[in-house]
């Protein structure tokens, strides 16, 4: 409900979700990562601590937001991309309906992994103000990038965004 009073307000007062400038980023960059504990879409239960030692990638969606339509495919590519690399992806959904998430996901095939938090725990827990929202843990737990909105250069960030956080390992082999 949060959300959606937030993409309410977000409209009325002429702020569109695809600017991200125009609303603050979710998060502290810096902090932590809260400890989330989600269901995939088979029953599984995936802890964000299940990551620890990997980049991961956690970004809030939904099938009724057009912005996260968009993002979902190219996301899909990324994580395909980055799959050799350490790096997971983690497609959080947000609706309140299984049915809808089924509907979409069907329609789109996809390799990352799809986690479901109708209850919104998740979204709580990062200071999700809007979505999509999307932020970058690092190799230690800690939110290291965060994004609200999306724009067409917002795949391209995250990409450069991992790719910064990789390069520490890549340049010494044993992770020093």
């Amino acid at each position: 409900m949060r959300i959606l009073f937030t993409v309410a307000a977000a409209a009325l007062l002429g702020l569109h979700p695809q600017h991200p400038s125009t609303l603050p980023a979710p998060s502290n960059p810096g902090r932590a990562a809260p400890a989330i504990s989600l269901k995939t879409l088979d029953g599984k239960t995936v802890r964000l601590s299940d990551s620890r030692g990997r980049i991961v990638l956690v970004d809030f969606w939904a099938t009724w937001c057009t912005p996260c339509r968009i993002t979902f495919p190219a996301l899909d590519a990324l994580s395909a991309s980055f799959r050799d690399h350490d790096v997971d992806v983690l497609a959080v959904n947000e609706d309140e309906h299984r049915k809808n998430v089924n509907a979409f996901l069907e329609a789109h095939p996809h390799s990352m992994r799809v986690l479901l938090d109708a209850q919104m725990t998740a979204a709580d827990a990062f200071n999700v103000r809007g979505i999509p929202s999307a932020f970058i843990i690092d190799r230690d737990g800690r939110v290291r990038f965060s994004h609200l909105g999306y724009t067409p250069e917002t795949i391209d960030a995250f990409r450069r965004e991992i790719t910064s956080l990789l390069e520490p390992l890549q340049a010494d082999p044993r992770g020093r």
